[in-house]
C-alpha cells in the first residue's frame, strides 16, 4: 500500500470551516437553509478561482451546512476529501448533523462514503481536561493541511464575520489559518442571496 510519501504531493490543500445550517428554532439567523444553494455556488466558484487540480486535497468537518456543502463541491471537482470530526460518530451526528433535519444525514453518509474519515478520539486519544473539542479539531485539521507545507494551504471560510456560539467555530479557525497562509477566501453568509 502506498504511503503519503509515495504519492505525488498535492498542488493545493484546501482547508474549510463554515457555519452549520441554522437550527429551526434559532433566534438570530446566521446561515438559514434558504441560503444553502447560494453558499454551494459560492464555494464551487472559490474552488475554481483557487485552481484545483487532480490530486489536490480538501479538508473539512462533516457538519450540516458549510462543511457538507464544501465536501460535495470538493468531490465534484475530483479532490481527495478528508473529513475530521471531534467526537465519536453517533455523538457527532446528534450534535452537528441530525438536528437540522432535511436530507443532511443522507448527505453526510454520501460524502463520508467517498472520503477518509478521521475521528478525533480514535486518532488523538481522549480530550485532555480543560481543552475544547472543537478548537482541538480545528487545530488538528490545520496541522493536517500543513503536512505538505504552509505554502500549499488555501483556506475557505463560510462565516458571518461575528463570534461563534461557542469556542472552536469558524472565527477560531480563520484566525489560526491566517498564521499559516495568506490565501484566505471569506464567503460572508450575510452577503449570500437566498
Amino acid at each position: 500500500m502506498p504511503t503519503e510519501q509515495d504519492v505525488r504531493p498535492p498542488n493545493t490543500v484546501v482547508l474549510f470551516s463554515g457555519h452549520m445550517i441554522d437550527a429551526p428554532d434559532r433566534k438570530t439567523p446566521r446561515f438559514p437553509p434558504a441560503k444553502a444553494s447560494a453558499a454551494a455556488a459560492a464555494i464551487a466558484d472559490v474552488l475554481a478561482k483557487i485552481g484545483i487540480t487532480e490530486g489536490d486535497i480538501a479538508i473539512c468537518g462533516g457538519a450540516c451546512g458549510g462543511d457538507l456543502l464544501f465536501a460535495e463541491a470538493a468531490l465534484a471537482q475530483g479532490m481527495e476529501l478528508e473529513i475530521y470530526i471531534p467526537f465519536d460518530e453517533p455523538k457527532f451526528l446528534t450534535n452537528s448533523v441530525d438536528f437540522a433535519g432535511g436530507d443532511w444525514h443522507k448527505r453526510y453518509l454520501a460524502a463520508k462514503s467517498q472520503a477518509t474519515l478521521y475521528v478525533m478520539p480514535e486518532e488523538q486519544g481522549p480530550l485532555p481536561a480543560g481543552e475544547n473539542a472543537y478548537e482541538r479539531n480545528n487545530q488538528w485539521m490545520l496541522e493536517r493541511a500543513a503536512r505538505f507545507g504552509d505554502e500549499k494551504i488555501a483556506f475557505v471560510c463560510l462565516w458571518n464575520g461575528e463570534g461563534g456560539d461557542g469556542p472552536g467555530g469558524a472565527k477560531h479557525l480563520i484566525e489560526e489559518a491566517q498564521r499559516k497562509t495568506t490565501r484566505v477566501y471569506w464567503l460572508d453568509t450575510r452577503q449570500l442571496q437566498g
